[in-house]
């Protein structure tokens, strides 16, 4: 686990010596912003396979329905 530390240590050095110390803040706010847009897509497109199901049965049972009255 030590090498993680030092690897997340590197890339902080990193990043702070590129975007400089004033824009770091605003870079994780982004960063943070991203990230929580990214889960919410992927919880919205896991919502939509689950009502994809709903949809097909009651597409099939209005099809039912039309062709009972004919």
């Amino acid at each position: 686990m030590k090498a993680g530390i030092w690897e997340l240590l590197i890339v902080l050095a990193i990043a702070l010596l590129i975007f400089g110390p004033k824009a770091l803040p605003k870079l994780g706010k982004s960063l943070g912003k991203t990230v929580g847009n990214f889960k919410k897509g992927l919880a919205d497109d896991e919502d939509d396979e689950d009502e994809e199901p709903k949809k097909i049965k009651k597409a099939e049972a209005e099809a039912a329905e039309s062709d009972g009255e004919e």
